[in-house]
């Protein structure tokens, strides 16, 4: 008897639709809230947001952000500020992907993408490095280090004041 119970319940289900997806060929919708991958912004004119203050690494609670800042020059800028992040390291073991770098940062540098897929065969490679970080310029866009003539003021940067 129980042979035929356990037969009705396999042929009932044979005939329903299945639940699995077929990841990667289809991939399920995610909340709008999801927070993946950590991305570092540029600028319009290709100038790194980042200004190296470490107040993603002090709001991180798990510690996995490290930031080492910096002094800009006129021949070699990488951010509007004085400063720039020389170092700018996140151990993607160690984060919760809480967000709370995201909403430290007052630049908007460090934004959470979409990106889910990370996987790493070392754990050296599981620490993201700034050159694995930042935005690439977009087309037309000049890359970092730039070259400024001395006391230069950029009116396309919106934190920037005129210095006059």
């Amino acid at each position: 008897m129980n042979l035929i119970r356990g037969f009705q319940t396999t042929f009932r289900h044979v005939l329903e639709e299945p639940v699995t997806i077929q990841y990667p060929e289809e991939m399920r919708p995610f909340q709008q809230r999801f927070k993946g991958r950590h991305e570092l912004k540029r600028y319009d004119n290709g100038l790194e947001k980042c200004i190296g203050c470490s107040l993603c690494a002090a709001a991180c609670p798990a510690d996995a952000i490290w930031v080492e800042a910096a002094e800009n020059t006129d021949e070699e800028r990488y951010s509007p500020g004085e400063r720039y992040a020389r170092t700018y390291e996140i151990n993607m073991l160690r984060c919760i992907f809480c967000g709370y770098c995201e909403d430290a940062c007052p630049t908007e540098a460090i934004v959470l993408t979409r990106e889910h897929r990370l996987s790493f065969t070392d754990r050296r490679d599981a620490i993201y490095t700034r050159e694995m970080l930042i935005e690439t310029p977009a087309e037309g866009q000049s890359d970092t280090p730039q070259q400024v003539a001395p006391g230069a003021f950029d009116r396309s940067i919106p934190d920037m004041e005129d210095p006059e």
